[in-house]
This record gives structure tokens, C-alpha cells and sequence, in this order.
């Protein structure tokens, strides 16, 4: 199910955090429920719920996992913020790496963690601490699996990008590509930093 968060994460480096009534929802969530219904993939919930305790000891965030599910196209949220305590998820669009689809299909075709791939890595993330970059307030991410522990030298990071947005999914059947990173719409990256603070666990793979 579609949830939204009763605050946003405001997107500047001096963001204060306020409540969101149903009227002033972000247009990208609203937008939302116009794309193909998200599913996340019950084999992806579950070895992201391994990762989970496999990391234990590095996840000192608890209340919220991201699962990013690769399994399916670009045009559908595939990236889904799920609450530990509810069990709800809050499914949004996500761009996966132009090295990971290179024809640029909509699909993830392989993944890779090779340093100037700009492909999208499998694995577990820790969220790391926020920072101000050419894509506005943004996330580092720390590669815990030997698939993607290549991720700070990467730059592998969580932005926003004019390119994630629903209209272009619902127009072209796809969103553009990052160089690797978890890019999210402009209306999104908000809850997204907000909720995936330091200390959380991301988790991307596909069925």
C-alpha cells in the first residue's frame, strides 16, 4: 500500500521538518497511484530480511528498512521504505545505473561493482551522513557485502534527479538512469533522507 509519512524532510541543508495534510501531498506521491500497482518480490523481502540480521550488529536505525527490488521496470516504484513495526511499505520510483541497462530499457540486466562501471551494485547498504552536493541535500551509502563494498569509492550515494519523475513513466514507459546511485524524483528525496537516516539498512537485489 501507498503510505506517506506525516512529515517531510524539508530539502535544504537548514530543513526543519512539518506536518503534510492529504491536500498538500507531494504531486509525485499522488501521481503514484496512477503507475502500474508495486509488488514487492516476497524472494527479495526475504533475503532482505536476512541481510537485516546479518547486519544486526552495523543497523542501529531500526525503524525503517528500504528494499530497493530491481526485479521490476523502472516506470513502476520499485524502492520500497518499509516499516519494521507495521509491516507497511511506502513504494517510490527509484533510477537504477545506465552501466546495469545499457540500452536503456527500463530493466536492470546485470549488476556490477566495478569502480566507473555506472552500474547499479546488489548487496546490502548502511545509510550513512547527509551532505550537500551537486544534486542538493543528499546520502552517503557504505557498502556491507563484498558485491558492493566498492560503494564509497564509488560515490554510490542517494540524490534527487530531474529524471525520476511519474510523468516521464507514464509517458515513456521508463525513467532516465543514474551513474549508479539510488536517484529519486525531487518530490521524494525528502521523505526518503528523512526516513532513511544514519544507521538504516538498504537493501537492493532482484528475483
Amino acid at each position: 500500500m501507498l503510505k506517506i509519512g506525516r512529515r517531510s524532510f524539508v530539502q535544504s541543508a537548514m530543513a526543519s521538518i512539518a506536518g503534510v495534510s492529504a491536500a498538500s501531498l507531494p504531486i509525485s506521491a499522488v501521481r503514484a497511484q496512477e503507475l502500474p500497482k508495486p509488488e514487492l518480490s516476497p524472494e527479495i523481502l526475504k533475503r532482505a530480511r536476512a541481510a537485516f540480521a546479518r547486519h544486526d550488529k552495523r543497523i542501529w536505525q531500526r525503524e525503517t528498512m528500504a528494499i530497493a527490488d530491481f526485479s521490476a521496470p523502472s516506470r513502476i516504484p520499485r524502492f520500497h521504505m518499509l516499516n519494521m513495526i507495521s509491516g507497511e511499505t511506502t513504494p517510490l520510483l527509484v533510477a537504477h545505473g545506465k552501466g546495469s541497462d545499457p540500452g536503456h530499457s527500463g530493466w536492470v540486466q546485470h549488476f556490477s561493482n566495478v569502480p566507473g562501471s555506472e552500474a547499479t551494485s546488489a548487496g546490502s547498504y548502511i545509510a550513512g551522513e547527509s551532505y550537500v552536493g551537486q544534486h542538493g541535500l543528499s546520502r552517503r551509502l557504505i557498502g556491507l557485502d563484498p558485491e558492493n563494498d566498492q560503494a564509497e569509492n564509488r560515490a554510490i550515494v542517494i540524490h534527487a534527479a530531474w529524471y525520476v519523475d511519474p510523468s516521464l513513466a507514464a509517458e515513456r514507459g521508463k525513467i532516465g538512469r543514474s551513474q549508479g546511485c539510488f536517484a529519486f524524483s525531487k518530490d521524494d528525496i525528502g521523505q526518503v533522507l528523512w526516513r532513511l537516516g544514519p544507521g538504516s539498512l538498504l537493501y537492493a537485489d532482484k528475483a
